[in-house]
């Protein structure tokens, strides 16, 4: 009985399997072709990007190359620098220090840091939420007097806390990266370990994370991908002291280990679900205005289907990376070279599974 079922089925199950292979060589001939736009030339610097739906890849490819002198090919292994994505990373810690009950996010700086100037009307939610109004340092004109000297985090803090502010805490939205440095030193302050350690120690080695790291132009870093200008011609990217962008942009990672963070944060491995809303409720200004801004998030749509995104910008490198939520979808993109800005190629990407996902 069993055996004559199996033979009647059979032909059914050979042509869904057949069209779910249809669907997925369609979809990758689909990526490929948004992506092969960009990077055509296979001697030039390349990326990484990385497709996962309901956790596991679906699509993993490199591009170019990650060391054009050397005539090293990327490979979906490589490790980069990711810029502004390290928010994701700050505002996780801030959350977890919160939920070991080490701070709160409504506290004042003052408490943390007394000589700050107007930081008793400043709070980590400020911070977080880029609605401080403190001076953002990476515009100051003075910036390029420290971007090649190491700053503790306090000098680095000393060095825009006394310019005058844009607007009063809480009155508007501006992107801005003083805040996530002031978190890192913040987190420093909380824990009694540097920036560095604590997110080494609690998330990277919790999550084996063994490709993601403080970043480091000195230290051997395995698989890394070099960072270039495209100024007429390639050059190798400008040398920055890496303490600079310290908590709002010092990381590297793999989109393997990236796909690992984002697992991690869908399973609660880190912190609660309580605790877990804090870092996507859309928050508003004083007046009651959304900004669209969790904590080192952009809560944002495509295609009208919410996600959470966001992307990095840091000399040599661009990052961008988006999740949709309802669809446990999660695109990622890494380039190594800031001429090549990853950003609308993955939103692409994502609007095409989503409008696939919808027509299954």
């Amino acid at each position: 009985m069993k055996l004559e079922y199996l033979k009647k089925i059979m032909p059914f199950v050979i042509a869904i399997l057949a069209m779910q292979s249809t669907y997925s060589q369609s979809l990758e001939t689909q990526i490929d072709s948004v992506l092969t736009t960009v990077f055509k030339a296979s001697e030039e610097p390349g990326a990484v990007f990385l497709v996962a739906k309901d956790g596991e890849p679906i699509y993993r490819k490199a591009f170019g190359q990650a060391n054009i002198e050397l005539d090293v090919k990327m490979n979906p292994e490589n490790v980069f620098q990711i810029g502004s994505m390290t928010k994701q990373f700050t505002a996780m810690a801030i959350v977890m220090l919160e939920e070991q009950g080490k701070l709160n996010v409504n506290d004042a700086i003052s408490n943390y840091i007394p000589d700050y100037p107007n930081g008793s009307n400043i709070t980590i939610h400020h911070l977080l939420t880029h609605t401080s109004g403190i001076k953002d340092f990476t515009k100051m004109k003075t910036i390029m007097t420290i971007a090649k000297k190491d700053q503790t985090p306090k000098e680095l803090v000393d060095f825009f806390k006394d310019e005058p502010v844009d607007f009063k805490p809480g009155e508007q939205f501006s992107y801005n990266n003083s805040g996530y440095v002031v978190l890192g030193y913040i987190i420093e302050i909380v824990s009694g370990k540097t920036y560095e350690d604590f997110i080494e120690q609690n998330i990277f080695k919790k999550l084996g994370m063994n490709n993601s790291r403080y970043a480091s132009d000195r230290e051997i870093v395995k698989h890394r991908a070099y960072g270039y200008h495209n100024r007429g011609a390639f050059t190798n990217k400008m040398q920055v002291s890496l303490s600079i962008p310290y908590a709002s942009g010092s990381l590297m990672s793999s989109v393997d280990d990236m796909l690992k963070w984002q697992n991690a944060i869908n399973d609660n491995v880190l912190i609660s679900e309580k605790a877990k809303e804090k870092l996507f409720t859309i928050y508003t200004l004083n007046n009651g205005k959304s900004i669209n801004y969790g904590y080192g998030w952009h809560l944002k749509d495509i295609d009208g289907v919410a996600t959470r995104e966001h992307g990095g910008s840091i000399f040599g490198f661009k990052s961008m990376g988006v999740y949709v939520p309802s669809l446990d979808i999660y695109v990622i993109g890494f380039s190594n070279c800031d001429c090549n800005s990853p950003t609308e190629l993955v939103r692409k990407i994502a609007s095409l599974i989503i409008n696939s996902q919808g027509n299954e």
